[in-house]
């Protein structure tokens, strides 16, 4: 086959996948869950199952404890940070005009400003209550209504259980499919998008998760007024480099100063608690977790989750990962072998008779 017909056939089998991603989304989200759980779970199933532990009862043990966190943050966690989201954003406008209060009193030489201040103020703070409020509900609903709850709690764990139950058999299947001629490169290729997706997903999750709850815990410590909600948000926001703390600490520094004013040790307590997570990602969690092979641009992975999410919704936010990463192996490829090429080498010499 010519290489013109393969990328034929490729470019037919992308635009089929990304039909049926753009006609069965709501269908698949269960699924497509399912086989992320299966795919994140799957390491911790290899080690007990080499440890002895037969991988039927491993593969219980896990999705147990998987299904019990789950159980556990719907319960007790989930409400809670919603619930204080919408305090927030109802309690935005008051936040705001004491701030244009207390600039307009410490710095009465610019008076100037005060139309304009006030005006700027008031209308922020009322954008965030307006909208703050239909946005963390909205989410919410949104969530809930991709498809019916008791459908997706049903079929989830159902698909991530027996995809971790059959994953040595599915990918012997997989492998057992390739075409012998180029199995070697696919393999090779398939383990570095492994690799990458492994670092990023597995990793950054896992970094997100305790982030969040050491921002939640020690701002709940401090006493500082929504504290769970603006941890839990620095946290899961931190898959993107710096932005997480930024927002977080802008946020937590905000309401410190307005809750704290006269009192600068709770204030410096929030500064520590925000410099002592950005050292603790940086120099600890990040190298150790994550590690440096992933090659997943910030960047790439934002316009990635963006744009998919945008056509797909939340399928295609779940499947925009790996094939972010995937493009991303695919592409390193495709320049190695162009820098091999006579193309980019140029052609030898002709020698003389």
């Amino acid at each position: 086959m010519t290489p013109q017909m393969q990328l034929r056939y490729w470019a037919i089998a992308a635009l089929g996948f990304f039909a049926v991603l753009w006609v069965m989304g709501d269908v698949l989200l269960p699924f497509v869950t399912g086989a992320a759980i299966a795919y994140f779970l799957n390491p911790a199933v290899t080690r007990l199952t080499r440890a002895g532990l037969p991988r039927a009862a491993a593969v219980s043990l896990l999705m147990a404890a998987a299904v019990g966190a789950v159980a556990l943050a719907a319960l007790l966690i989930i409400p809670a940070v919603v619930t204080q989201a919408v305090q927030f954003s109802q309690a935005a406008p008051e936040l705001l005009r004491q701030l244009q209060d207390f600039i307009s009193a410490r710095f009465p030489d610019y008076s100037g400003l005060e139309s304009v201040l006030q005006n700027s103020l008031a209308t922020m703070g009322e954008t965030i209550r307006d909208k703050g409020a239909a946005l963390a509900q909205g989410v919410w609903r949104s969530v809930s209504g991709l498809v019916s709850v008791v459908v997706f709690l049903l079929i989830t764990p159902v698909v991530a259980f027996y995809l971790l139950l059959d994953w040595p058999r599915v990918v012997s299947g997989a492998d057992d499919l390739l075409p012998r001629r180029h199995a070697p490169t696919i393999r090779d290729l398939a383990a570095q998008i492994d690799q990458s997706i492994a670092g990023f997903v597995r990793g950054q999750v896992t970094v997100c998760l305790i982030l969040a709850a050491y921002y939640a815990l020690a701002l709940g410590l401090v006493g500082l007024q929504f504290g769970l909600a603006i941890g839990v948000t620095a946290g899961l926001v931190s898959f993107i480099p710096y932005i997480g703390a930024i927002l977080g600490g802008a946020l937590a520094i905000g309401v410190a100063l307005w809750q704290f004013w006269g009192e600068p040790g709770a204030i410096l307590a929030v500064l520590a608690i925000f410099a002592v997570g950005q050292v603790l990602e940086g120099n600890i969690l990040v190298p150790r977790i994550v590690g440096q092979s992933v090659q997943l641009h910030p960047v790439w992975l934002l316009f990635a989750v963006s744009a998919f999410g945008m056509l797909f919704g939340f399928t295609g936010m779940l499947v925009a990962v790996p094939l972010a990463a995937s493009a991303g192996v695919l592409v390193r490829f495709g320049l190695a072998q162009y820098r091999g090429s006579k193309l980019y080498c140029g052609a030898p010499p002709d020698r003389p008779e």
